[in-house]
């Protein structure tokens, strides 16, 4: 046997080791936004007596096949994602209904979605806030009136909101406008915020929680016929896990509880704008509040 041989079987014995020793396993995709859910719920457990494995920075895919196969104990989900994602279902459901559904869908799964917060990070239209102010626009209905009515406005998208069925045509269908094909930009999703703070761009595509909304100034036009979908953030658990440790369901809910819109993007803004480590931002987060 070679030393690296000998050194690897060594990280591999110590790692299931880890794993053993942990009696909750917290996962998470691989976005600001998780990680930082990741590492909240981590504090929070350790700190109420539990041991951890965090095992934070996985695919949207790989996170919810580790949760059914039984790798991972808990994660934070999108009720959307799992509604037309995970269990495939097309009808268009109001916030709650689709909290139902993915609720009794998953529970056949063996998964048990706990509290809705009031963070709902979906897809969304943002304008710089003076810009708004200055035209009038608030919502998207106003939005189409400017359009409708002569204004050259310009939009920036990521190339999948441009052409996914339920993007950008079927958005102007339902709101009765149109942009134009050459007030499209499309680019990469990190690149609309610079461009709309740049004014590169009068209107850009962004995610509701998205901390660069905020840091950017800007303002988030209301959905006002409920285009998009729902995609409210909850902890999720395995059933079985769940029963086992009862305590962990009044432990995250008091998390989700303290969750919305607002909070959520000030908390990616200090990773994602001010530098700050997940880490930190997540140990202020639950003092602050009081969890630990």
């Amino acid at each position: 046997m070679t030393i690296k041989t000998a050194l690897t079987g060594l990280a591999f014995a110590g790692f299931a080791m880890t794993a053993q020793a942990a009696d909750i396993v917290v996962g998470g995709k691989n976005f600001t936004e998780q990680q930082l859910l990741s590492s909240i719920t981590e504090q929070l457990l350790v700190a109420k007596g539990h041991s951890v494995d965090n095992r934070a920075g996985m695919g949207s895919a790989a996170v919810r096949e580790a949760m059914e196969s039984g790798q991972i104990d808990v994660y934070w989900e999108y009720t959307g994602t799992s509604l037309i994602t995970y269990n495939k279902v097309e009808d268009k459901l109001n916030a709650a209904d689709t909290y139902t559904r993915v609720k009794e869908l998953d529970a056949e799964k063996g998964i048990t979605w706990l509290d809705a917060s009031a963070a709902n990070n979906t897809y969304a239209l943002a304008m710089r806030a003076a810009d708004a102010s200055e035209k009038g626009i608030t919502t998207l209905s106003e939005l189409a009136k400017a359009v409708n009515g002569g204004q050259e406005i310009s939009f920036g998208s990521n190339a999948e909101f441009y052409a996914r069925p339920d993007g950008l045509k079927p958005l102007e269908v339902a709101y009765g406008f149109e942009f134009g094909r050459a007030n499209v930009k499309r680019m990469d999703s990190g690149l609309v915020y610079q461009a709309l703070k740049d004014a590169q761009v009068d209107v850009g595509l962004v995610f509701a929680t998205d901390g660069r909304i905020p840091a950017f100034d800007f303002v988030v036009l209301s959905d006002d016929q409920g285009y998009f979908p729902a995609y409210a953030l909850a902890p999720v658990v395995r059933t079985e896990v769940l029963e086992a440790n009862p305590e962990l369901g009044d432990l995250l809910n008091q998390v989700s509880a303290k969750l919305n819109d607002d909070v959520m993007a000030a908390l990616n803004a200090r990773v994602d704008v001010e530098k700050v480590s997940i880490e930190n931002v997540a140990a202020d987060f639950l003092k602050e509040n009081g969890l630990i």
